[in-house]
């Protein structure tokens, strides 16, 4: 045997050894885990969707792991304060970050993170998805989506398309409508979801597109009429409204989603371990009536569904983004 034979031999063994003992340290870690309370950093203010999804799916958690999950909202900034927490966090599952399609969107939206959107986080498994709609007023001309572009088409310029602030997901998805549904027409952000609302009921907008649940009540109500909804199906909150692809605009497939992700490099054993209490969680009867009556349907997924997603929507979001001409903050 040579001596350079020699060396690759052991250098061969050294690198096997180096990987059996990272491999023994984190099955050690999985099955240790969790050996503390957990924590899901929340983007959001308490009481929104976003933060109920979280309480729910956590107080059941709670129970299959046997430690408390602690809920901590950080708001603000576009959700980057929250997403900084959990990036810096230690990766061995016990900090979890509340990720949505706004973590897509603000990947496109920012000049530049203090974390890489991708590397710096471990998607965990999704909770769940909720609608966003097509709405006009209830005395609107407008019967149907096909009228409403057909509209638009006839009278370029003519039409406002409303949304609230801009480089939100509703707003993105509103260009979206306008690039896809080939149209020319204005969209105007509003400052929230009772402004937009206010704004429809009083005419100043011809048409919105806003998450369903806000809207459900105004719908339901008769003061607000849904055109589409732009999910890949109908929606469960109502079923007799068609899709945007149902009538003809392909390319308006856009909804929200709230998903867990642990800090990058967390170990693969305690990512499983984290996302079979999550799905068992999604899974009970109860919890899938509790995020029904948030308008939101419960759906789990695997650790690469998760960042599947996540991937394909930073890439499409990312060229609205562009498409619109929208300012990076």
């Amino acid at each position: 045997m040579t001596r350079l034979s020699r060396f690759s031999r052991r250098a061969w063994i050294g690198t096997a050894l180096a990987a059996a003992a990272v491999s023994l340290g984190h099955t050690a870690v999985a099955q240790s885990f969790p050996s503390r309370p957990l924590r899901i950093v929340v983007p959001f203010a308490a009481g929104g969707a976003g933060d109920l999804t979280a309480r729910t799916v956590a107080a059941e958690m709670a129970k299959t792991l046997g430690q408390p999950v602690v809920i901590e909202n950080r708001p603000g900034a576009g959700g980057v304060v929250a997403a900084e927490t959990v990036a810096r966090a230690e990766p061995d599952g016990h900090t979890l970050f509340l990720m949505s399609n706004g973590t897509a969107v603000t990947a496109g939206l920012f000049r530049s993170l203090p974390y890489d959107t991708v590397k710096d986080f471990t998607p965990v498994s999704t909770l769940g998805t909720f609608d966003m709609a097509v709405i006009v007023p209830a005395d609107s001309p407008f019967q149907t989506l096909g009228e409403l572009v057909a509209y638009a088409k006839a009278h370029p310029g003519k039409l406002n398309v409303g949304s609230i602030n801009i480089g939100s997901t509703q707003n993105l998805a509103a260009e979206l409508f306008r690039s896809t549904a080939a149209i020319h027409a204005q969209v105007i952000p509003f400052n929230g979801t009772p402004a937009l609302i206010g704004a429809l009921r009083g005419q100043q907008v011809d048409v919105g597109v806003e998450i369903l649940g806000p809207a459900l009540t105004q719908i339901r109500g008769g003061a607000l009429r849904a055109l589409a909804v732009t999910g890949e199906k109908r929606s469960t909150s109502l079923p007799e409204v068609p899709t945007a692809v149902e009538q003809g605009v392909k390319g308006l497939v856009a909804s929200s989603w709230n998903a867990l992700a642990a800090p990058g490099k967390t170990p693969r054993p305690v990512v499983d371990r984290l996302n079979k209490h999550i799905n068992a969680a999604l899974a009970l009867p109860d919890v899938k009536k509790k995020l029904a009556d948030l308008n939101i349907d419960a759906d789990g997924s695997t650790p690469e569904q998760a960042a599947a997603l996540l991937a394909a929507d930073i890439g499409r979001w990312g060229d609205v983004i562009r498409q619109a001409n929208i300012p990076k903050q």
